[in-house]
């Protein structure tokens, strides 16, 4: 890792000593940069979750076959995730504004294509657009987040950055199924116009300072001094011989092969509809509400994250080992989703709201509604606590310079292992069909793939073996970078022992 000139700080032109342009970066102005950030992240999440619920109507007027699309959203995954790479090198080797403000409009453009293609290859290029600006939200997003939060609170604050895109997934699931059960483009084209206003808005945010919630760098941020170190190709080797890192990463394969076969839940729920006699359009309704509201456990993360945050002030194992237990926890919940046989009492080519209305009430009235939505809640909830905990312990074990490009390529690892469980799903499904007709293929399919959560477990058990020396080695890197600078700059040259020796 070097420095972009010679391993000096600098004051930002127009800067006082504190850091600040006058008028510029106060309180209410960090406020509103940290919401178009989790805005952001939601909706590019909202655009990878509104092909799913349309797989039947998409498919039916492009002539192809549902696996067709599916195989869409599997692409979409992975070339989200192949991009991610490169937009997270870039944006941890330069200005990282600019580059969202590309990817947002090149994933909102992609959204407005979708809407508008007529035939297959245009509905898959247009995807695969959208992929590419997708992958600089998301990794470049991680890195200057990661930059407005202290060690002793990440885990907290990343479970909201982690639950605005799970909100935006379930928005995009019901989104696609509620606004596009008569009209499938119709969603495509409003999220285009939704991410237009976005980047109008992403203008006004303030620059975060790379660094700037380092403990260790806190006298030199406060002085209004700019952390100049940026990632080289020569970080690499460096990146990937932090064991933590390793297992950060590689444990995406199978966590995502289980959590990209989930997407398949509105097609579960919609045979189960259309078995039980529904119309495919009211199926269609059905699936998107019930997979929607199954995921609500996916708020208790902020839970998961308070929890990670506890342990880890007790003990640097602390996120990694509260990651492992939800992870194994949640597998028999998952089992008892998928195979209650729900009964459903819905009227039948009813408008969306009197279907939704009924699904809440059924919640309460019918046993076997009731029971799967406390497997779901309890199911998402548990594997929720893998969310902050991951995007914390990146943020702990790597400096400033390296966390977007490692949460990339996580996300990378991520994504191949999503696509795989995203297409598999569909496969094995059909697969199935012979033995277990609709909906039990489907249920069976789904289930198999949750076993991939049993490795993904064990990984972030080793992992908390690992973290805690990673952890000091970085806190003790940017020590002595910061008493390095305080030096040259005739400061005092003090070390925190509570910055090296405790969780905070």
């Amino acid at each position: 890792m070097v420095p972009r000139r010679a391993g000096r700080w600098r004051i930002l032109p127009g800067m006082s000593k504190s850091g600040r342009v006058p008028g510029w970066g106060g309180g209410a102005h960090r406020f509103y940069s940290v919401v178009v950030f989790i805005v952001l992240a939601s909706l590019d999440n909202v655009a990878i979750g509104l092909v799913p619920p349309l797989y039947k109507p998409i498919a039916a007027e492009l002539g192809v076959p549902d696996a067709a699309i599916g195989a869409v959203t599997a692409a979409t995954f992975l070339v989200t995730a192949i991009a991610a790479v490169v937009w997270a090198y870039a944006g941890d080797h330069t200005d990282r504004k600019p580059l969202l403000l590309v990817g947002t409009l090149i994933w909102a453009g992609g959204m407005a294509a979708t809407g508008l293609a007529r035939n297959y290859p245009a509905l898959f290029a247009a995807q695969m657009l959208a992929s590419v600006g997708l992958g600089a939200v998301a990794s470049v997003g991680f890195s200057v987040v990661s930059d407005l939060i202290s060690p002793r609170h990440r885990g907290l604050v990343m479970s909201f950055w982690g639950l605005s895109q799970g909100v935006g997934t379930l928005a995009g699931t019901l989104m696609g199924g509620l606004l596009g059960a008569a009209n499938w483009r119709r969603p495509f084209l409003t999220l285009a116009v939704v991410g237009l206003v976005a980047t109008v808005a992403y203008l006004a945010t303030f620059d975060i300072r790379r660094g700037q919630s380092e403990p260790e760098l806190a006298a030199m941020v406060a002085s209004g001094e700019e952390y100049e170190y940026r990632i080289s190709r020569a970080d690499l080797p460096v990146i990937l011989g932090r064991r933590t890192n390793l297992w950060l990463i590689f444990q995406g394969l199978t966590a995502q092969a289980a959590f990209g076969s989930l997407v398949w839940l509105p097609v579960l729920f919609q045979t189960r509809a259309q078995a039980q006699g529904y119309s495919l359009d009211t199926a269609i309704k059905v699936g998107s509400v019930f997979a929607t509201l199954f995921q609500l456990g996916g708020v208790l993360s902020i839970v998961g994250g308070l929890v990670g945050d506890r342990w880890q002030r007790r003990t640097l194992r602390g996120r990694a080992m509260v990651a492992s237990v939800g992870i194994l926890a949640a597998l028999p919940f998952y089992l008892v989703l998928f195979f209650v046989p729900m009964r459903l009492h819905v009227p039948d080519g009813a408008g969306s709201g009197s279907i939704i209305g009924s699904v809440l009430h059924s919640v309460v009235t019918e046993p076997t509604v009731g029971l799967s939505f406390l497997a779901a809640m309890l199911a998402i909830a548990l594997t929720s606590a893998n969310s902050p905990n991951w995007f914390a312990l990146i943020a702990d074990v790597n400096p400033p310079e390296h966390r977007g490009t490692v949460y990339s390529l996580g996300n990378l690892v991520n994504g191949v292992g999503r696509a795989g469980g995203n297409w598999l799903v569909g496969v094995a499904a059909r697969g199935l069909s012979g033995a277990f007709p609709p909906p039990l293929n489907y249920a069976v399919g789904l289930a198999m793939f949750q076993l991939f959560f049993i490795p993904t477990g064990i990984m972030y058990w080793l992992a908390s073996r690992t973290s805690p020396r990673d952890i000091v080695a970085v806190r003790d890197l940017l020590a002595a970078r910061g008493a390095q600078e305080e030096l040259a700059a005739g400061g005092p040259a003090r070390l925190s022992r509570d910055h090296r020796s405790t969780g905070t």
